[in-house]
C-alpha cells in the first residue's frame, strides 16, 4: 500500500493514472512512490482543489523531482489560494534550492512569491530592506557552494530591479566581496557592471552594455575604472576585468587609447623582437585596439602578430583574422 492508498485524509479522491498512449515507444518508469502520488495530483489538479493538504502533496512530489514545472505552478496557485505566508516558503525553498542547485523552476517560483510578496510591502522601506537582507544572506549561502550559479545571478539581478537596489551598499560591498574571493568570477564582473551602468538614477533606460551613454558621471566611470585596473595587477591574465574596462569606458564615451598608459605597464614592446617583455596577452590585445582604433596600423598589426605567434598561438586563425584589415590599409 502506498503512501496516499487507504490514508484517510486522501479517501476522498480517486487517482488518475498516467497515460502515455496505446504502445507507447518512450514510457518513463516511474516509481511506484513517484507514479502513485502524481495520480493524486492530477486528480486535485482536475477538480481544481488548493487546500493545505494540496502543499503537502505538491512538497511531497518536489522532494522527488523538484524539476517538475507544472508541480510548481500548481503549488503557486495554492499558496495564492490560502494566502500563506511568504516567509514561510521562502524559508522551506532555501533547503529545497540547496539541495538542487541547478535547478531553474525554484528561481522561478521563488520570482512568483516575490512579485505576490511585493505589493504589500511596495511603501515600507524597512520591510523592502529587510527582505533585501534576507535573501542576500540566502544567495550568499549559494554562492558559497557555487559562486558562479547561473540560476542564482539570474534572479539576483531581477531582485536588485524589483526591489530597487541599484544605490544598496551592501550589495555593492557584497559583489565586491565575492570579487576579491575569486578575481576570476566573471558571473560577478557581469552582475557589478550591471549594477552600476544600468541603475536607473543615472543610466539611459534600455541602453546596450556596448553604448555611450551621457548621463554616466564621469566620477562613476573613474571609480569603476580604478576597481577595474586594480584587479588587473592581481591576475594579469585574468580577462574579465580587462573586458570590464573596455565596457566602463564604452559607457564613459572615452577611448581606449585614454589608458593606453596603464596597460602599457604589463607589455613593452621595444623594436627589438628579442627584448619584449609581455606580462598579459590581454594587454596585448588591448593595446591592439586601443592602436587600430588610433590609426596606428602597424604598432597594432605587430602585436596581433606576436599573439597570433608566441603569446596566444592557440587563436592563431583569429588573431590573423584580426589583422587582415590592418593589412589593407597599410599596404594603400
Amino acid at each position: 500500500m502506498g503512501k496516499y492508498e487507504g490514508n484517510p485524509v486522501w479517501d476522498d479522491v480517486v487517482p488518475i493514472p498516467q497515460d502515455d498512449g496505446e504502445g507507447a515507444l518512450a514510457q518513463i518508469a516511474y516509481t511506484d512512490e513517484y507514479a502513485e502520488a502524481m495520480g493524486y495530483l492530477r486528480a486535485i489538479m482536475a477538480a481544481k482543489e488548493y487546500s493545505p493538504r494540496v502543499l503537502d502533496l505538491t512538497e511531497h512530489i518536489i522532494s522527488m523531482n523538484a524539476a517538475h514545472y507544472t508541480v510548481w505552478l500548481y503549488r503557486a496557485s495554492t499558496l495564492r489560494a490560502l494566502n500563506t505566508p511568504i516567509d514561510k516558503e521562502l524559508s522551506w525553498m532555501n533547503e529545497v534550492a540547496l539541495q538542487n542547485q541547478k535547478n531553474y523552476q525554484i528561481w522561478h517560483h521563488r520570482q512568483i512569491l516575490i512579485d505576490q510578496l511585493y505589493p504589500s510591502i511596495s511603501s515600507d522601506p524597512a520591510a523592502i530592506q529587510a527582505l533585501a537582507d534576507s535573501e542576500l544572506a540566502f544567495m550568499t549561502q549559494m554562492f558559497d557552494e557555487d559562486s558562479k550559479n547561473y540560476h542564482v545571478w539570474s534572479y539576483r539581478q531581477y531582485l536588485v530591479r524589483k526591489l530597487g537596489l541599484f544605490n544598496s551598499p551592501a550589495e555593492l560591498k557584497s559583489v565586491e566581496n565575492l570579487l576579491r574571493k575569486d578575481i576570476r568570477n566573471n558571473s560577478a564582473w557581469s552582475h557589478r557592471f550591471f549594477l552600476v551602468f544600468c541603475n536607473p538614477e543615472y543610466s539611459t533606460p534600455d541602453s546596450k552594455a556596448t553604448e555611450y551613454d551621457a548621463r554616466i558621471p564621469d566620477a562613476i566611470v573613474d571609480r569603476e575604472l580604478a576597481f577595474a585596473q586594480a584587479a588587473t595587477f592581481e591576475a594579469p591574465q585574468n580577462q574579465s576585468p580587462w573586458n570590464y574596462i573596455r565596457g566602463v569606458l564604452r559607457k564613459g564615451g572615452r577611448k581606449l587609447s585614454s589608458v593606453e598608459q596603464f596597460a602599457g605597464e604589463f607589455v613593452t614592446l621595444p623594436e627589438d623582437d628579442s627584448a619584449e617583455d609581455v606580462k598579459s596577452s590581454h594587454a596585448l590585445d588591448f593595446l591592439a585596439e586601443a592602436w587600430s582604433e588610433e590609426g596606428k596600423t602597424e604598432k597594432a598589426d605587430h602585436a596581433l602578430r606576436l599573439l597570433a605567434d608566441k603569446y596566444d598561438r592557440i587563436r592563431k586563425n583569429y588573431w590573423d583574422w584580426r589583422r587582415a584589415p590592418l593589412k589593407e590599409k597599410t599596404s594603400k
